[in-house]
């Protein structure tokens, strides 16, 4: 399933695409509205592409470069409204696994329908609610799919030999403390001695948590890595078409259709090998001795019902944001208010960087179409190095994080250094003035970005309430998507404004060090113990 997803996302944004041509195929040129924006196949005609051009839907006329930007954004809306609704259904184990296959194969049916409706159908608004329903059930999956990390990373099999070893430990600790009192009460023990196990529990407690943090971060990244890997080959397959046939409507509608079915073909495993019931228990409860509520938990089940669950996600969520719950988590929405600035600032980054290179540097879309290679490949690398040098040197995943964000911080900031007049004077080189330095950055972006998607999941995994993986990714998945539209429009602004987009640089390096505050500020190991001691309240 891991490595379905980045295919899903390049299949995503060719259906941005093809909506919009589908649009334009179907419209007419202003003012008139009687002159087709498309000349007919047999025809010689020839039609501005540049002229303006609307659809007629219903009845009225709407602009056909607007038509996929409707389309995207009612379907973000309708991703929203459907991971919030999801939320405790997806945390209700039995019913995890279903409603990741259900979702998954709703959005892998929805772009392989694609394939029977040609731009020439009457029926052709219909590739409006095909893209809405892909990108909800990409965006849903996605939610319940990352709600498995916590599960997977705590059945892991280093995860699970350094728990034995810290219960086997707590058990003898007990027990000699208790042997220890009994003897207490003896006439003939003179003096208790401290158990000597008590630093060695303490130990094997903190390398159980740690642990923990590498082998989720490890399954993260290799997801990470597989979804690139997955990614990249979906690209190389859909050129093919869209090369040979010129890049027509129908070789889009094949390229997403043989998308919709790997992503099909791909989700069975994932329908073989999940388990069909994620452990929710409280791991850290049971592990001290803390009683768990069984006789609530089965009269949960008993009164299970998915409208109620609906009902109450929405509930939840306002609950969840209201003050004293903030105050109760305050490290994991410092996390999320971090996490806002960080995944609107990366996406903006990658955006400048192609319109930069598209506008200032004057790069052929063929030379683009590479630097789209080499960024997922070096992201490849990047999931897989970073994990190495955690093992190597021993560092934290907040460690690792800060480090990250450092070193994408450069990149705009490289990009400032070309107003210094030395590189206006006949340098060839710096200050990301020429070519050859995009193709550089894409590798080195390319490979940070890789491992920052990896682990900011990662570490948000151990910062949430064991239990209620899905509802709070839901959240993650808003925070991430109510934020993308901040940095392409305060660019788009800078750009305007100047008539020069590498101010936007500037705007770029500020935004992501706003960052890094708020992630040095947060108490980890508070954080991490106020999740796992964290029950909602109603009132």
């Amino acid at each position: 399933m891991l490595r379905t997803i980045r295919k899903v996302r390049a299949s995503l944004s060719t259906i941005d695409r093809l909506t919009k041509l589908d649009s334009r195929d179907n419209g007419f040129l202003l003012p008139d509205k009687t002159r087709p924006c498309r000349a007919p196949p047999d025809s010689h005609a020839v039609v501005d592409e540049a002229a303006r051009c609307v659809v007629k839907l219903g009845w009225a006329w709407v602009d056909t470069a607007s038509f996929s930007l409707y389309v995207n954004s009612a379907s973000v809306a309708m991703q929203a409204l459907t991971v919030i609704s999801m939320g405790g259904i997806a945390d209700h184990s039995p019913h995890r696994k279903k409603l990741l296959l259900c979702f998954a194969f709703v959005g892998a049916a929805s772009a392989t329908l694609f394939l029977g409706l040609p731009s020439s159908s009457p029926l052709w608004p219909t590739s409006a609610l095909l893209a809405i329903f892909a990108n909800v059930g990409f965006g849903a999956s996605v939610v319940a799919m990352n709600a498995y990390l916590p599960t997977l990373a705590q059945d892991s099999e280093e995860v699970v030999k350094s728990l034995a070893e810290l219960r086997s430990a707590s058990a003898s600790q007990d027990v000699t403390v208790s042997e220890e009192t009994e003897n207490q009460e003896s006439p003939l023990l003179a003096t208790s001695v401290p158990s000597p196990t008590s630093s060695d529990v303490k130990i094997l407690h903190a390398n159980y948590h740690s642990t923990l943090s590498a082998a989720t971060a490890r399954i993260s990244s290799l997801g990470i890595a597989l979804g690139y890997s997955a990614g990249i080959a979906l690209l190389l397959v859909a050129l093919i078409p869209v090369t040979k046939l010129g890049g027509t409507t129908f070789s889009l509608r094949l390229a997403i259709g043989l998308s919709g079915i790997w992503w099909a073909l791909f989700s069975l495993p994932a329908a073989a090998w999940l388990p069909s019931s994620a452990s929710t228990v409280r791991d850290t409860e049971r592990e001290w001795g803390v009683e768990v509520d069984n006789s609530q938990q089965g009269e949960q089940e008993t009164k299970w019902s998915m409208g109620r669950e609906i009902i109450n996600a929405w509930k939840r969520l306002g609950g969840m944001l209201r003050w004293r719950e903030i105050k109760k988590l305050r490290n994991t929405f410092q996390y999320l208010a971090a996490w806002f600035l960080l995944s609107d600032g990366f996406t903006t980054i990658t955006s400048t960087a192609v319109l930069f290179a598209k506008t200032s540097l004057h790069m052929p879309p063929s030379s683009l179409i590479l630097i789209g290679v080499i960024t997922p490949t070096s992201g490849i690398l990047g999931s897989l190095i970073w994990p190495m040098i955690q093992r190597r040197f021993g560092w934290s995943n907040i460690r690792i994080l800060v480090t990250l964000v450092v070193m994408a911080s450069l990149i705009p900031a490289y990009g400032c250094l070309g107003f210094l007049s030395v590189f206006q004077q006949g340098v060839r080189f710096g200050g990301l003035t020429t070519p050859a330095e995009m193709y550089v950055l894409a590798v080195y972006f390319g490979s940070v970005y890789g491992a920052f998607q990896g682990y900011a999941r990662a570490f948000y995994s151990e910062l949430i309430p064991p239990g209620e993986e899905a509802r709070w990714y839901g959240l993650f998945s808003i925070t991430d998507k109510s934020s993308s539209f901040v940095g392409p429009l305060v660019v788009g602004l800078i750009a305007d404004t100047t008539g020069n987009i590498r101010y936007a640089f500037f705007f770029l390096v500020g935004m992501i060090w706003l960052a890094v505050p708020l992630l040095l500020s947060i108490d980890f190991e508070r954080g991490r113990s106020d999740a796992q001691e964290y029950r909602y309240r109603t009132r």
